[in-house]
């Protein structure tokens, strides 16, 4: 296996200690999440770079990549919703969108062909990172301000339904901003590849 698709499959291997430290409470446990999910998508940027560079495009590396960048994104996305820090709508399309996208490719594949990721599905997938790392830089901080303030102001019912009604606002938006982008990318997608579903 070469290293594209080594770094491929470590993308895939760092998303469960991700969800572990987004999902389990201990101290600066969010600042954990963020550097293994950054860590994460340097990986994306790296793997690709490296096939282009050094010509070592495989068939499974255009077919991984872009289903580790789906686990990746929609287990953050999903870790959010668990948490409250954001809607199940805009998840839920998605959701529909990537397995759209990944039947396609399916019945691609089952007539011999791969199909790679084209440069919407890489600018969506870019949109949906930078807004997960937004909305952990965000929460980070909160936890960090908590800390710092005084515990009168810190456990005050007032300013928390205020912080976490900014922070859920917030990050709502980025989701779907981000989700906007893969309905646009998800249309094209399917409109490339639709000789793949109208062939008898």
């Amino acid at each position: 296996m070469n290293l594209p698709n080594k770094l491929t499959l470590g993308r895939i291997i760092l998303v469960p200690f991700f969800v572990a430290a987004l999902l389990i409470p201990f101290p600066f446990h969010n600042i954990i999440a963020l550097l293994l999910f950054i860590a994460a998508s340097i990986t994306d940027t790296l793997d690709g770079k490296i096939a282009r560079k050094m010509n070592l495009i495989t068939d499974f590396g255009k077919f991984a990549d872009p289903l580790a960048d789906k686990i990746l994104v929609l287990s953050a996305l999903l870790c959010f919703i668990q948490l409250g820090w954001c809607d199940c709508v805009a998840v839920i399309i998605v959701l529909f969108r990537e397995f759209a996208v990944t039947s396609i490719r399916l019945i691609a594949s089952a007539k011999g062909e791969v199909i790679a990721a084209n440069m919407w599905g890489k600018f969506k997938t870019v949109t949906q990172m930078i807004a997960i790392i937004a909305i952990i830089v965000f929460r980070a901080a909160y936890d960090i301000t908590l800390m710092l303030l005084p515990s009168s102001i810190a456990q005050s019912a007032d300013f928390t339904a205020t912080a976490n009604g900014w922070l859920f606002l917030g990050g709502e938006a980025l989701v779907w901003i981000s989700t906007v982008f893969a309905i646009i990318s998800g249309v094209i997608y399917l409109a490339q590849n639709r000789h793949f579903i109208s062939e008898k």
